[in-house]
C-alpha cells in the first residue's frame, strides 16, 4: 500500500473494527474489477475493498457471498446488503458516495447499523483519511 500503512475500517459509533486491512479501488479498472479473481480464502476476516466513489455494486464472476455498506459523503451508513451472492447486482444507491465490501457476516457480527458512522484511518495517521 502507501508509507502510510494499512487502512482500517471501524465503525465510530459502535466502537468496533470492521477491518484492519482496507484495499481501496478509486480508478476505473479498480473499482470494475473489484474483488473478481479473488477466492473466498484470500477474502477473510479483516479484509475489506473500499470502492471510491461508488453508489452500487455487482458480484459478477465472483464465487463467494460478501457483506456490503453504502457510505454517504460523510461516511455514514445509508444502505446495507448481507451475504450479497455471486452473480448478483445489488442495489444502486443515489445518495451513496462509496461501497464498503466486506466478508459476509462482518455486518451482523459489528451490529452494524444505518446511521453509524465509519471511519478509515491509517496506523500512522489516525484521522479519517479524505478519499
Amino acid at each position: 500500500m502507501s508509507s502510510q500503512g494499512p487502512i482500517s475500517a471501524v465503525n465510530r459509533s459502535r466502537g468496533v473494527v470492521l477491518a484492519e486491512d482496507v484495499r481501496i479501488a478509486n480508478t476505473h479498472w479498480t473499482r470494475l474489477r473489484g474483488l473478481i479473481g479473488t477466492n473466498e480464502s484470500a477474502f477473510r476476516a479483516g479484509q475489506a475493498l473500499w470502492i471510491v466513489p461508488s453508489r452500487g455494486v455487482h458480484t459478477i464472476a465472483m464465487g463467494f457471498p460478501l457483506d456490503v455498506l453504502y457510505l454517504d459523503r460523510a461516511r455514514r451508513v445509508i444502505h446495507f446488503e448481507e451475504s450479497v451472492r455471486p452473480w448478483r447486482f445489488a442495489p444502486i444507491r443515489v445518495s451513496a458516495a462509496s461501497v464498503l465490501e466486506l466478508p459476509t457476516g462482518t455486518i451482523r457480527k459489528s451490529g452494524t447499523e444505518i446511521g453509524d458512522e465509519i471511519d478509515m484511518a491509517t496506523a500512522n495517521q489516525p484521522e479519517e483519511l479524505a478519499a
